[in-house]
């Protein structure tokens, strides 16, 4: 079965130092874990799991500024 089927969408997880880390994937459990395929443990510490803004690719542009 082609992903092409199931939409993908980016997230933004908050972070504890008040910055945002972005994610990919079909739902916010699956960028979740997409994180911790690139972030190192100590790197996930710092996210916080149950906070994420949902958007449209087309959307970055705007929260560009809140990456950490």
């Amino acid at each position: 079965m082609s992903s092409f089927n199931n939409p993908h969408h980016f997230y933004l997880f908050a972070m504890k130092n008040g910055k945002k880390k972005l994610a990919y994937g079909t739902t916010p459990e699956d960028a979740y874990e997409n994180l911790r395929l690139r972030l190192t443990p100590k790197e996930m510490e710092q996210i916080i799991k149950d906070q994420y803004v949902r958007f449209h690719q087309r959307d970055l542009q705007k929260y560009v500024h809140e990456l950490g």
